[in-house]
C-alpha cells in the first residue's frame, strides 16, 4: 500500500483538494485498495475545509464532508511513503521538521507534471479555479508516475 500525504500550509484548501481528488481519482481507477491517502497542514488549527474549496470539489461532484485541518507532525515521515507539498515554503518547513529528507519523500505536486512550481495559494489569490486545475494536473501526474505509466518525474 502506497501511503501519500498532501501538505500545505493551513491544510484548509490545497491539501484538502488534492487529498479528495486524489482519492477520486484512484476509487475511478479501481485502485483504492492501494492507497491511503490524507492531508495535513504545516500551520493547521483544526478548521474545515475552506467554503470555496469545498465548493470548488463539489463542482466536480467530489465530497470532503467531514474533514478538518490537521497539523502535520514529526511521526509523520515515519508513516507516509510520499509527502507532497504544494508549495517551496510548504518543503522548507518539511525539511526542517523531518530533519532534511533523508529517504526522498518529500516532493511538490507539480513536480509530477511537465509543469514543475508552485501551486499558488487560493486562500490569498482567491483563484479557486486555477488551483483546481493545478492540483487535478498534479494528481494524475502522481497516479500516472505510481502507475509506471510516466518517468519523467524530476
Amino acid at each position: 500500500m502506497t501511503k501519500i500525504l498532501f501538505v500545505c500550509l493551513g491544510n484548509s484548501c490545497r491539501s484538502p483538494m488534492a487529498e479528495f481528488v486524489m482519492k477520486d481519482l484512484v476509487e475511478k481507477a479501481g485502485l483504492s485498495e492501494r492507497f491511503q491517502i490524507e492531508s495535513a497542514g504545516t500551520y493547521a488549527a483544526g478548521g474545515p475545509v475552506n467554503p470555496p474549496a469545498e465548493q470548488k470539489l463539489a463542482e466536480h461532484g467530489i465530497s470532503c464532508a467531514g474533514k478538518f485541518s490537521r497539523q502535520l507532525v514529526k511521526a509523520d515521515y515515519d508513516r507516509f511513503d510520499l509527502l507532497i507539498g504544494m508549495d517551496n515554503l510548504n518543503l522548507v518547513t518539511m525539511q526542517d521538521l523531518f530533519d532534511n529528507d533523508p529517504e526522498g519523500k518529500l516532493h511538490r505536486l507539480l513536480d509530477y507534471t511537465s509543469d514543475p512550481r508552485n501551486i499558488e495559494d487560493p486562500w490569498y489569490t482567491r483563484d479557486y479555479e486555477t488551483a483546481w486545475q493545478d492540483i487535478e494536473k498534479g494528481c494524475r501526474g502522481l497516479l500516472e508516475t505510481l502507475q509506471g505509466k510516466r518517468n519523467d518525474r524530476c
